[in-house]
C-alpha cells in the first residue's frame, strides 16, 4: 500500500451557522391599571423571543458505518511524517525516498487559525442563543436581573485518576518526541517517536527517518521544547520500524514508555494515540481497537520498498505526522506503533500526498510484540532479521490464497532449494490457504503473518495441490537485512 504523502491539504475554515437568536434582555415591566381596592394582577412571565438553535456538524469523512475489509489487501497510506518534499505516503511522517509516502506533518498554514476562530465563534453563538433564553426567564424571577450561574464546587472532579486519559497523557507526553528528518538534498518531513530505553534510543517508523538515513539531518524535540540531534542506529524497511539515538542525551528526560503485550489486545479495548499530526506536537486522541490481525501492505509512490504488517486497527484519530507515535491501552502501556491510515481522498488509499485526506477512523499500528523484537535486533546489529519459509508467491489480492509461483524472479527457483518449504515438500503451483489457524487470502497476508513470528518457530501450513488439501509442518528460516 502506498504511504500517505506529506503536505496534506488543510481543511477549509469552518463557518458559523446562521439562525434566529433568543433575545438577551426582557421588557423592563408590564403596564396595567391599578385601583386602591384591588391588588394588581401579577404580570405574566415573559416568553423568550426565539428558540435556541442547534448546530449540527457533518462528519469530515465517510459515514459512521464502515464496511469490514474483505480478503483483498488494500494499499494504505502510512501516517508518515509531514514534509515539504515527496516522502512516504503514511499518516505519520516518512521522509522522501522511504517506502511510505509520508503525509505533511509540518506546521499548518496560518489560514487554519481562521478555521479555529470560526469554530470558537460558532460555539460562542450557540452558547449565546441558549444563554439569552435562560437569562430572559431568570430576569423575570429575580429582582437583581443577574443571569450568572455558578457551578457547585467539586474538587474531586479535578483529581483525575492515573488511569484516566488525562492521567495517562500527562505521564506519556514527556516521553514522546517530534522527529524532524531532512535528507542531503533537502527532502524530509516531520513524524513522531517515543523513548524506548534509558540509553537514549527512540523507536519510530522507518519511513519517518529514511530521508535522513544517509547523510541527512535528524532531530528529536521533547514536550519541554528541548531539541536534540539524533542518528539512525538501524532500520527495517519490510517492518517499517527504525531505531534512532540521541547524540547527546545529557539532560534529556529519558523515561521509557512501558511496553504492553499486543497479543493480549482484544477488539473493543480502549486506545490512546499520541503524535504530531500536521506538525501539531503533543496531540492526544482516543478510540478503541476496531480489529486485530488486519493485513496491511504499503509502499512508496513507485510501488517499491514494500512493508507488511498484521496490524492493530483503531478508530483513534491518526493523521499525517502521527507515524512512529505510540498507540497505548487503557493502562498507558504501548501496544503498537502508529504507522498507516486508510485515506478517503483517492481509490484504495493509494496516491500522491496532495490527494490524501485526514483521519476517517481507519488507522493501523504495528503490534508492539513484533516491533520490540525488531528493535532489539536493530540495536544489537543495526540490521533486521526476517523469518521466512523460502518461497516466492504471487502478490495479487485474489482472495483464494497465496500461490507459489512457477518461476521465481529473474529465472530463480520459486521454492528455495533446501529451504524450509522445500524440506516440508511444497512445490511451485501449491496454494497456501492457512498458516496455523489464520486464513491466508493473498501473498501479502502470508508475508505479514510469517513476520509475526521469529526464526526457528514451528508453523503448520495448509495448502491445495490438484484440488486436494494437504498440511505441512515448517520450521521458519531467516534472512538478515533488507534486500
Amino acid at each position: 500500500m502506498s504511504t500517505e504523502n506529506e503536505g496534506a491539504n488543510v481543511p477549509s475554515e469552518a463557518t458559523p451557522p446562521t439562525g434566529p437568536q433568543a433575545p438577551d434582555s426582557a421588557p423592563a415591566s408590564a403596564s396595567g391599571a391599578q385601583t386602591p381596592d384591588v391588588p394588581p394582577a401579577p404580570a405574566a412571565p415573559p416568553v423568550p423571543g426565539g428558540s435556541p438553535w442547534e448546530q449540527s456538524h457533518a462528519p469530515g469523512g465517510p459515514g459512521s458505518s464502515q464496511p469490514e475489509q474483505t480478503a483483498q489487501i488494500p494499499a494504505y497510506a502510512t501516517a508518515g511524517h509531514g514534509s515539504s518534499a515527496a516522502g512516504w505516503g503514511s499518516h505519520g511522517g516518512g521522509g522522501g525516498g522511504g517506502p511510505w509516502g509520508a503525509p505533511g506533518g509540518g506546521p499548518a498554514p496560518k489560514r487554519r487559525n481562521g478555521g479555529l476562530i470560526a469554530a470558537v465563534l460558532v460555539a460562542a453563538l450557540v452558547a449565546g442563543g441558549i444563554g439569552g433564553g435562560i437569562g430572559f426567564w431568570a430576569a423575570g424571577q429575580n429582582d437583581t436581573g443577574s443571569t450568572t450561574v455558578t457551578a457547585a464546587g467539586n474538587p474531586e472532579a479535578l483529581n483525575r485518576k492515573p488511569t484516566s486519559v488525562s492521567g495517562i497523557a500527562q505521564r506519556a507526553l514527556p516521553s514522546v518526541v517530534t522527529i524532524e528528518a531532512q535528507g542531503a538534498t533537502g527532502e524530509g518531513g516531520t513524524g513522531t517517536g517515543f523513548v524506548y530505553d534509558k540509553q537514549g534510543h527512540i523507536l519510530t517508523n522507518n519511513h519517518v527517518v529514511s530521508s535522513a538515513a544517509d547523510g541527512g539531518k535528524l532531530t528529536a524535540t521533547f514536550s519541554n521544547g528541548k531539541k536534540y540531534d539524533a542518528e539512525v542506529i538501524g532500520r527495517a524497511q519490510g517492518y517499517d520500524v527504525a531505531v534512532v539515538k540521541l547524540k547527546n542525551a545529557s539532560g534529556a528526560p529519558l523515561n521509557p514508555l512501558p511496553l504492553g503485550r499486543s497479543s493480549h489486545v482484544q477488539v473493543g479495548d480502549a486506545t490512546i494515540a499520541i503524535g504530531a499530526p500536521f506538525g501539531l506536537s503533543g496531540t492526544v486522541t482516543t478510540g478503541i481497537i476496531s480489529a486485530k490481525d488486519r493485513p496491511v501492505a504499503s509502499s512508496d509512490g513507485d510501488g517499491a520498498s514494500a512493508s507488511y504488517m498484521s496490524a492493530l486497527q483503531t478508530d483513534a484519530s491518526i493523521n499525517p505526522g502521527n507515524s512512529g507515535g505510540p498507540l497505548m491501552d487503557a493502562s498507558g502501556n504501548v501496544i503498537g506503533i502508529n504507522s498507516a491510515i486508510q485515506s478517503a481522498g483517492n481509490s484504495g488509499g493509494m496516491g500522491p500526498e496532495s490527494q490524501q485526506s485526514g483521519s476517517i477512523g481507519l488507522g493501523f499500528a504495528i503490534p508492539i510484540d513484533q516491533a520490540k523484537r525488531v528493535a532489539q535486533d536493530l540495536i544489537k546489529s543495526g540490521r533486521p532479521v526476517y523469518p521466512q519459509i523460502g518461497v516466492q508467491v504471487g502478490m495479487k489480492d485474489t482472495g483464494d490464497g497465496a500461490t507459489i509461483a512457477q518461476t521465481g524472479n529473474n529465472g530463480s527457483d520459486s521454492v528455495t532449494p533446501g529451504g524450509p518449504a522445500d524440506k516440508a515438500g511444497l512445490r511451485p503451483g501449491d496454494t497456501i490457504t492457512k498458516l496455523d489457524n489464520t486464513v491466508i487470502d493473498s501473498g501479502p497476508t502470508l508475508i505479514s503473518e510469517i513476520w509475526q513470528h521469529k526464526p526457528g518457530d514451528h508453523v503448520t501450513l495448509t495448502y491445495l495441490r490438484g484440488g486436494k488439501e494437504h498440511t505441512a509442518q515448517v520450521t521458519l528460516g531467516q534472512r538478515t537485512g533488507d534486500k
